[in-house]
């Protein structure tokens, strides 16, 4: 909410109504105050937010019941339903009124959706099984999460694991524990309880596989421990796109989900392309789909010129037509603004 120089300012007005008294369907969510209250579901396309912004901020108004606004509702942009979870009314710095919607989502996990723990122990989601499936302990316990082990010796987070002891005996015995590394609950302590209820010192337990039936072929460490899921999820990330929008100046195609971007082949993309071999995926790739440009270069001097004349030569004899990329040409021409002259040498394959 803005205030500008000629004393006028934003404001905030109630959704607008039909001649037969309605209100629109983009409009039923807001209050007269022109806020969606918490609690309030979202669709693509409905407005949250109603506010107006005079028509005219520069010269001076001396009628204010005359002044003409514009309206400039806020609207609901995603596929997916939303609702809205919180509603804060507050100032800044230089008392412009500030009000901040927090969105709401409920999304189950799919693959590809990334979790952590509290240890920076992060990772994607590979497959999702019933549970049936999972492998059980003797007690009949299934896990929610299996995890990889081989993260644990190259990062070296034991505090997962003390933390994983920590909350399997807190939850046999039933008494919080510490369970950090930080000057916590000893270990030694939280061992002692494990054996006392009939568990193994180290964690494990004698696990069976839910798809063959027969025990795992080792015993098996787990526990309790608090995950987070990340805002890193497939269903915001997910893109493709074939032909689209381009950038002005390289003339390569934009960056971005929200730009409708192409996918970049990286580096690493690019080397084992190189290391199969597949050239002609390589030029496909790095050039055809992404920004070919045909130029006409001059075989005596090896300069770009014009089609059928070279500048520098003042001749039409010898230019023949390339495909580079456009962004290489470009290259080429920055090069020349800072006289620095690279040459193209022609040869017949």
């Amino acid at each position: 909410m803005r205030k500008y120089g000629n004393q006028t300012y934003d404001r905030m007005t109630g959704p607008p109504t039909m001649p037969d008294g309605t209100v629109p369907k983009r409009f039923q969510h807001i209050n007269d105050d022109g806020i969606a209250p918490p609690g309030e579901r979202l669709e693509n396309g409905l407005i949250y937010l109603y506010k107006q912004t005079p028509v005219d901020t520069v010269n001076e108004q001396k009628n204010v019941d005359g002044i003409s606004w514009r309206n400039v509702p806020m609207s609901y942009k995603h596929p997916d339903e939303g609702y809205v979870d919180k509603v804060l009314i507050t100032s800044s710095e230089a008392d412009q009124t500030l009000i901040k919607f927090l969105i709401r989502q409920t999304r189950r996990p799919e693959l590809g959706d990334k979790f952590s723990s509290r240890h920076g122990q992060k990772g994607v989601c590979g497959i999702i099984v019933q549970q049936e499936d999972m492998p059980f302990t003797d007690r009949g316990i299934y896990p929610d999460i299996v995890m990889n082990p081989h993260g644990f010796p190259s990062r070296m987070t034991v505090g997962k694991l003390m933390e994983f002891v920590a909350s399997k005996a807190g939850a046999i015995k039933g008494e919080l524990q510490y369970g950090t590394c930080f000057g916590g609950s000893k270990m030694e302590d939280m061992c002692r309880i494990l054996v006392e209820n009939g568990f193994s010192y180290t964690g494990k337990d004698y696990v069976t596989s839910g798809i063959t039936g027969e025990p795992v072929g080792a015993y098996i460490f787990n526990g309790a421990t608090y995950y987070q899921r990340l805002k890193h999820m497939v269903a915001d990330k997910m893109h493709a796109r074939a032909r689209g929008p381009r950038a002005v100046l390289t003339r390569q195609p934009t960056e971005g989900r929200s730009r409708d971007g192409g996918l970049r082949l990286g580096e690493m993309e690019k080397d084992c392309l190189i290391g199969y071999g597949a050239s002609m995926l390589l030029l496909e790739r790095l050039m055809i789909s992404s920004d070919v440009f045909e130029v006409y270069v001059c075989q005596t001097c090896g300069y770009i010129g014009y089609k059928g004349w070279c500048q520098m030569c003042r001749s039409s004899k010898s230019m023949v037509p390339i495909k580079i990329p456009y962004a290489c040409k470009l290259l080429f021409q920055e090069l020349q603004s800072m006289n620095i002259l690279p040459r193209l040498v022609m040869e017949d394959i």
